[in-house]
Parts: structure tokens; sequence; C-alpha cells
């Protein structure tokens, strides 16, 4: 029977036993190192997770979220379920996977919708758990994903992990975790913070001077002009640059 408005019925169809989302929260912690002069601080990528107070998976750590009500978005229940178990608002979430295994979670066919976010560490000061989060803490990356954690949220950790190791390569965000004038050394190890194995023996030569990337920084001067520097984490004086506010093009065929 082909199907019109006038036989048309959900019972027709299995529908899931839920819409929840989930949200990987990423942050550089910066840390300074007491017992070494001239030190730049030590930066760790860590994460934001959530003790779980109710079945299932009561008392292991996991993402925040929970699930979508039919009178909202994915979207605003992203927001929602992290305000509501984290106290955490006013952050940038971004779309990022759907996750539909099968036996992925032990309540029945729920089909996930994943959201990510690189942040600044200032904005979880003020983190609290609520709901059904009973702590809520950050943990850097590489401990994360040796913890037994709920559902399947070490694979939703590493798949945004990629997004976000992409990101920092392709797209100035390193910006939101340097002050507005640094030194190359400051932004190479934030970068390094995000993707440990970054290796680039040339790169103020590429990045200041590489047609595709040209024009992203600029180097600081001062009043008359002369070249800006800083020996806050250096015996020597180190250059000052600054982002400019162009995005780079990128692409294979450039």
């Amino acid at each position: 029977m082909i199907e019109n408005e006038s036989n048309y019925s959900p019972d027709h169809y299995r529908t899931p036993d839920g819409a929840p989302t989930d949200i990987v929260i990423f942050t550089i912690v910066s840390t300074e190192r007491s017992k070494v002069k001239k030190a730049l601080p030590h930066h760790e990528l860590q994460v934001l997770l959530i003790k779980r107070n109710i079945w299932p998976f009561e008392g292991q750590w996991a993402l925040p979220g929970g699930f979508t009500l039919e009178t909202e978005t994915v979207q605003e229940c992203a927001r929602r379920e992290l305000l509501e178990e984290t106290q955490v608002s006013e952050v940038h979430l971004e779309y990022f996977n759907v996750y539909s295994e099968p036996g992925r979670d032990p309540r029945g066919w729920m089909i996930s919708h994943a959201f990510l976010a690189l942040v600044g560490e200032q904005q979880l000061a003020n983190r609290q758990a609520a709901v059904d989060a009973s702590e809520v803490q950050l943990f850097p990356v590489a401990e994360v994903l040796k913890l037994p954690l709920a559902f399947d949220h070490r694979t939703l950790i590493e798949d945004a992990l990629l997004q976000i190791q992409r990101k920092m390569l392709t797209t100035t965000i390193a910006k939101a975790f340097l002050p507005d004038e640094f030194t190359i050394a400051e932004l190479y190890q934030v970068i390094q913070a995000v993707v440990p194995d970054f290796a680039e023996q040339n790169f103020i030569r590429k990045i200041t001077s590489t047609q595709s990337r040209s024009g992203i920084i600029e180097k600081v001067v001062d009043a008359a002009g002369e070249p800006k520097s800083s020996n806050l984490y250096s015996q020597r004086p180190a250059q000052l640059y600054r982002f400019t506010g162009l995005e780079p093009q990128l692409s294979i065929y450039g």
C-alpha cells in the first residue's frame, strides 16, 4: 500500500527510544613551572566529565548530556543539559557527529547527537555538579582515554579530539589561549598542547612567509615603529606577534 496523508501512522515504524545529546568540552589548562626560571607555563589539554549518580553506569565518569525533549531542538538540549549538570553556560557548541551503534545504551535504542567545544579554562571556573551528576571534573585527555567511561563515551572523545586537532592546525582557534601579543614559542606550545606530535622546524618562516598563511599573524611594533619584544619566558628578548584577524584559506589545490 502506498502511504499518503490519509493512511500514514507513526505506528507503522519503530522509532528510537530516545534522542540524547552528549557534549565534549575541551580546555587548555595552564600551570606555572615554579622551579624553572623564565620557562613557559605548562599547557595541557583536558576534558570535562561528570560522575553519574543514576542508572545506568552509576558512579562512572561520563560526558555531560541527556535526553532531548520533544519541545526543543538537539542544540537546545545540549545547552540545557550542560547547564543543568555542570552549571556551565555561554559556550559555543558545534555539532560533530551522531552515534547510533545498536546496543550502545542498555536503556534501549538511543541515537545520540554529539557536540564539542574548545574553551578557555576561565569559562569552566564556576563548574558545579547538579541534577544527574554527583561530581564534575577536568581530566587530562591522555588520562581520560584510560578510564572505564560510561556508554561509548571514549569513542566520542576520540572522535571529538580529532576534530579539535584539525581545527587547531587549520584555523586560528589558538588565539583564544594566548594574550593579544605573544611570542612564537607561546603559540607553538598551545598548538602542541592539542596536537602533541606537531613538529615544524621552520615554523616561524612558514607561518609568516608561506603564501597561504602570510598575513595571519604580524610582528608587533611600538609607538616609534620599532619591533616589540618580551623576555618574560626567555633569557633573551623574543619578538612579539599578534593575530591580524585574517582566517587561513587552505586548499589541497592551492
